[in-house]
Order: structure tokens, then sequence, then C-alpha cells
């Protein structure tokens, strides 16, 4: 009787072509009376009831299928951090402080001069960071004490306490990691937050 009350429904099947691209294909769902008390009205209800759900079904897979493929047309080829670009008022204090404190060297096969504001490129190990003189939007005051509550450049580095001690002989504070990993947290001239965790070689 049950049987009678609930026609058997074919459930949609899926086919992946030789293309990736997910087809759909369900069967026709008779529309017929099952049992000889329903109404005609009912049964016809009934049979538009079987196919609605056969269509949500279908395009639910659908597009799971679509969801699928769209995670896939994002894969454009990310390789690496390229540079992280940093403002600073003042070219040759940050300069002296990159370069003689932090120990960074300039990328000569990048010339500033062909930008419309002064600016040096810094090698951070394979990638750079872009040092640009522009008015910092940035106030020096009320920041965060501890920079790993601001926004940051984290650079890997092998020794922890070895630039603790740098930064101690130049006066420059700084802030160690609060979740007690081996990183130093320090600020450039211009308050630019910097993080510098300690990684094995």
């Amino acid at each position: 009787m049950a049987s009678l009350l609930n026609p058997p429904l074919t459930l949609p099947q899926n086919k992946l072509n030789p293309g990736g691209v997910l087809s759909v294909a369900t069967s026709t769902i008779p529309c017929k009376k099952f049992q000889p008390f329903l109404t005609r009205q009912r049964s016809h209800r009934h049979c538009l009831l079987m196919r609605a759900k056969a269509s949500v079904e279908t395009d639910m897979l659908a597009k799971d299928s679509v969801g699928a493929n769209a995670v896939d047309d994002k894969d454009f080829g990310v390789v690496s951090m390229h540079h992280v670009g940093i403002l600073c008022e003042n070219l040759e204090r940050s300069l002296d402080f990159y370069q003689n404190i932090l120990g960074l060297e300039i990328n000569e096969a990048r010339p500033h001069d062909k930008l419309p504001y002064r600016g040096a490129w810094l090698w951070v190990g394979s990638e750079m960071i872009h040092l640009m003189e522009l008015p910092n939007p940035d106030p020096l005051t009320g920041r965060p004490e501890h920079g790993g509550r601001d926004r940051h450049t984290c650079i890997a580095i092998r020794d922890v306490s070895k630039l603790k001690v740098i930064l101690d002989e130049a006066g420059i504070p700084y802030t160690l990691s609060r979740s007690g990993r081996p990183a130093i947290f320090t600020r450039d001239p211009d308050a630019n937050a910097l993080e510098f965790t300690q990684v094995d070689a």
C-alpha cells in the first residue's frame, strides 16, 4: 500500500564526461494514478510534487558541479609573495634603518627613478620590500604597543636572540611574541610594524 502512495523515484544520475563537465540526466517520472481512490486532482498534485523534488535535486547537483569547477578556474598560478610596499616620510632615514640596522641590501636591478616618487627596493631573501617616500597616512601615535596587533610585515629569520641584541644596541624598542614562540616585533621610523619570526634554516 505504501508503495502505491509513494511511487518509486529514480534519482538523478551523474556522469562525468571526458571534458570534465558534469552532465545531469533524470528519468521521466510517470504521471499516472497509483490508487483508484485518489482523485485526479490529488494524483496530478502528487506527480507535480515528485517532479519538483527531482528538479530541485538535479539543480543542486548541477550547482555542486559548477562550484567544483569554479575552484579550478581561480587557480591563476600563485607562486609566492613578490614584495611588500611600505610608506616612509623620509627615504634616507628609512634606508638607514633597513640597511644599517636590519642589514637589507638594495636591489639595484629595480631603479626607483622610473616612478613619480622616491623609493627603493630592498631584498628580503628572494622577495622584496618596496620603500616609497610618500606622506604616511598612518599616525605615529595611538598605535598598539605590540606590533602584532597592527598591520605588519613578517620576515622569517634564523636567530631572534641575535636580532634582539642588535635592536638593544641601537636603542630600538620591541616586544616579544605574546604566544611564547621565537618572534620579535618592532617598528621602523614611520611606525610601520615589523615581525621577525624564527624559522629553521
